[in-house]
């Protein structure tokens, strides 16, 4: 695949940019090398080779683990009512703020 000047000028318009003639032209020849260069990185035979999924830690290789688990219901905060008294002021049960106006 080859990118023309054709397709530099759609993209610069989806991009919402001017280019003039000679910056379409140098990011033709650009394009064109990225694109040369990611064809070639498909040639190469990766079958032997295992996903890099979490990078890498003094030079280990660190993989992503299942984190899913059973979901459980739990009350972090306390009751309704442990809140309602934890509250700096409160007025009849209810929490007392600023109005905001």
């Amino acid at each position: 695949m080859s990118i023309n000047a054709k397709d530099v000028k759609h993209i610069a318009k989806l991009a919402r940019i001017e280019l003039t003639e000679g910056e379409v032209e140098k990011f033709e020849k650009d394009l064109d090398g990225i694109l040369d260069f990611v064809n070639q990185l498909s040639e190469v035979d990766t079958s032997g080779i295992l996903p890099l999924a979490g990078g890498l830690k003094e030079g280990l290789l660190i993989t992503l683990e299942d984190g899913s688990r059973e979901d459980e219901e739990i009350a972090p905060f306390g009751s309704p009512a442990e809140l309602v008294d934890a509250a700096p002021k409160k007025d009849k049960g209810w929490i007392e703020v600023p109005s905001v106006f």
